[in-house]
Formats: C-alpha cells, sequence, structure tokens
C-alpha cells in the first residue's frame, strides 16, 4: 500500500488523500491493544480442548504473533506480517486443521471474551467484531464432527 491508497477501513479522507480521523489502528490505540486482544484469546484457547491441540504449545508465543501482527496490519497499522510471511492466504494457512462450525464457535467465543475485556466504544466494538466473525466463518473447511 502506498502513501497515497487509501486504507480499507478509512472512512473519509482529507483532500490530500489521508484519512481524515485516522484509521482504525491508530483509533483504537495500535498495537497495544490488538497485542491485549489476542493475548487474552489466547488464554481462552489455553482452556479449550477442542482449539488447543491446534496451537503447538512449543509455538504459542509464535501464534500470538503473529495473529497480532496480520490483525494489526489489516486495521492499518504496520505491515510487517506481509513483509515477513507473504500473503495472509488465511484459508490455505487453516486447511491443514479441521475448522468445523463447533471449532468456529469455540474461537468466535473466546475472540468475543477478549474483546469484551479491551471495552471499546459500541462503533470501533461492533466494526472489530463484524470482521472476526465474518473471518470465522469463512475458515470453515469440513462440517464433519
Amino acid at each position: 500500500m502506498t502513501a497515497h491508497e487509501p486504507n480499507p477501513v478509512t472512512l473519509r479522507l482529507s483532500a490530500g488523500g489521508e484519512s481524515a480521523q485516522g484509521n482504525f489502528w491508530e483509533q483504537v490505540g495500535g498495537r497495544p491493544t490488538f497485542e491485549r486482544l489476542v493475548r487474552s484469546f489466547y488464554e481462552g484457547i489455553r482452556h479449550d480442548e477442542v482449539l488447543l491441540p491446534m496451537y503447538p504449545e512449543e509455538d504459542l508465543e509464535g501464534a500470538i504473533q503473529r495473529l497480532t501482527g496480520f490483525l494489526e496490519q489489516y486495521w492499518g497499522g504496520p505491515t510487517t506480517y506481509s513483509e515477513e510471511r507473504g500473503h495472509p492466504r488465511l484459508r490455505m494457512r487453516h486447511l491443514p486443521f479441521k475448522v468445523n462450525p463447533d471449532a468456529r464457535d469455540r474461537w468466535l467465543k473466546h475472540m468475543r471474551a477478549a474483546l469484551d475485556e479491551l471495552q471499546l466504544p459500541p462503533l470501533q466494538d461492533a466494526t472489530l467484531w463484524a470482521y472476526l466473525d465474518r473471518a470465522a466463518h469463512a475458515m470453515v473447511n469440513t462440517f464433519e464432527e
């Protein structure tokens, strides 16, 4: 993304093409907010017998950093995720795992609890939740139990 390309979540641009109100990543507090969200989410995962096996214990910190980086890049923060890992390819990266509706719903439950802990203003909460909900539904790759 160049400096003159609008961020996909920037709602209004000034005459010069920059965001008139900052991007979402900045509005919610930048990296510290996304890191709090993801760390809280993974606390829920640590106690979930269905989801925990999808995350290797020896790389849990790596998973935390990857999800934090992905989310902050998506919402207008640094592009470190793509610089280190290339295109996100979310569905492809999740194919090795059985992501059925139960796994999706568990993921959403832990993410909802983590998002609630942030206590974002209602519009920012709803904006972030709408994306997380859509993304979780898109990751379902099987309907097998």
